[in-house]
C-alpha cells in the first residue's frame, strides 16, 4: 500500500475499506469485513475492531501519522515534537519546559508556521484537484448501463490497474478479479478488446477466449454482459460486442 495513493479521508481514519476487508495503513493488518472479532471478552464488527486496533497498537491516528517518515509528513523534528505537545492542550509556558525550543516566542513562531503550512496545503490540494479536470479520460462505451464516477478513468490510472492484475503482461492471466467498481470496469474494458467488433460468437467461443484470462470465466462472461460490454440473443446462443 502506497500512502501517496490514499485519500485524505483514508489517512485521517487510519485504514482502508476495500469492501471485503479493512486494512490498517500503518501495519497492514487486515480485518475481514464478514468476521466478528473478540477483543477483551467483547465482540466487535470488523470496522469497530480496526478502530480498536489503531487505539491499542498505534495509540491514535494522530500519533501514528506523526511517526511516519519525514518524506511522508514533510515535518521537521521540532515540528513533530511541538505538534505532540500542542495536542495535550498545554499552554506555551508549560510547553517551553518540555521541548528543545528555547523560548515562548519560538514556540509561537512555530505555531504560526504550522498554521501557514495548513493553509498552503489546502490551496495545493485544490490546485491538484483542479488539475484533474485537465486530464484525458478514457472514452465510455455506449453500452454502459449507468454512467457515474466509476467511469472517470484516466490513462495513467488504467495502466496502473492493468499492471497490478496482469502481473505477467496483458497477454497473460489474472489471479483475482477486483471488487472495487472502477477497477472492475478497467479490466472489463480491456478484456472486451479480445473480441472482434461486428462478429457473432456462440457461448463456447466466448468461453475459449475468457478461460486463459481468468479461471472463473463464467463470472467474467456475466460481468461483460451486466456492464454492457457484450450483448446476447434472447435464447443466449449468440453473443456480440456492443457498439463502442
Amino acid at each position: 500500500m502506497d500512502l501517496t495513493d490514499l485519500t485524505i479521508e483514508e489517512l485521517s481514519r487510519g485504514y482502508v475499506d476495500s469492501g471485503d476487508a479493512y486494512e490498517c495503513i500503518f501495519c497492514k493488518e487486515l480485518f475481514d469485513a464478514e468476521e466478528v472479532f473478540k477483543i477483551d471478552d467483547r465482540f466487535f464488527t470488523a470496522k469497530k475492531a480496526i478502530q480498536r486496533h489503531i487505539e491499542n497498537e498505534h495509540i491514535s491516528v494522530f500519533e501514528a501519522l506523526l511517526q511516519l517518515n519525514k518524506k511522508d509528513t514533510g515535518l521537521s523534528d521540532i515540528q513533530t515534537e511541538l505538534l505532540k505537545l500542542f495536542a495535550t492542550g498545554a499552554p506555551d509556558k508549560e510547553i517551553v519546559n518540555s521541548t528543545t525550543a528555547n523560548s515562548i516566542s519560538t514556540i509561537r513562531q512555530h505555531r504560526f508556521k504550522l498554521k501557514e503550512k495548513e493553509k498552503q496545503a489546502k490551496v495545493f490540494l485544490a490546485i491538484m484537484q483542479a488539475l484533474e479536470t485537465t486530464k484525458v479520460y478514457e472514452p465510455i462505451h455506449k453500452g454502459a448501463t449507468q454512467v457515474d464516477e466509476r467511469y472517470a478513468i484516466i490513462v495513467d490510472e488504467k495502466e496502473k490497474v492493468l499492471a497490478t492484475y496482469f502481473k505477467n503482461g496483458l497477454d497473460g492471466s489474472i489471479e483475482s478479479f477486483p471488487s472495487k467498481e472502477k477497477r472492475k470496469i478497467i479490466l472489463l474494458q480491456y478484456i472486451v478488446t479480445k473480441f472482434e467488433q461486428g462478429r457473432k460468437y456462440n457461448e463456447k467461443e466466448i468461453n475459449e477466449i475468457l478461460k486463459p484470462i481468468y479461471s472463473d470465466y463464467v463470472s467474467l462472461r456475466r460481468y461483460l454482459i451486466e456492464y454492457g460490454f457484450l450483448d446476447r440473443s434472447d435464447d443466449c446462443t449468440t453473443y456480440w460486442v456492443k457498439e463502442v
